[in-house]
């Protein structure tokens, strides 16, 4: 599980990234590549973005272990 979180994550920087040049730049890194190919970035990073929303706290211990502690009574 931690190479599928890890290309999660990589691919959802890269569509990070490629937002960021069109709004800097107004242009789609990504569609440089050719339509198809694009096409298949875009639903990668989509499907990355959707995996890591679901399994993001339970596979990263970085972010378990700096979670606030609930509060007890």
């Amino acid at each position: 599980m931690k190479a599928l979180h890890t290309v999660a994550f990589i691919l959802v920087i890269i569509g990070g990234l490629n937002w960021l040049a069109v709004g800097l730049f107004s242009t789609s890194v990504v569609d440089l590549i050719g339509y198809t190919l694009a096409r298949i970035v875009y639903i990668l990073v989509g499907v990355s973005a959707i995996y890591l929303i679901f399994t993001h706290k339970k596979s990263c211990k970085e972010c378990v272990s700096s979670a606030p502690a609930a509060p007890t009574m």
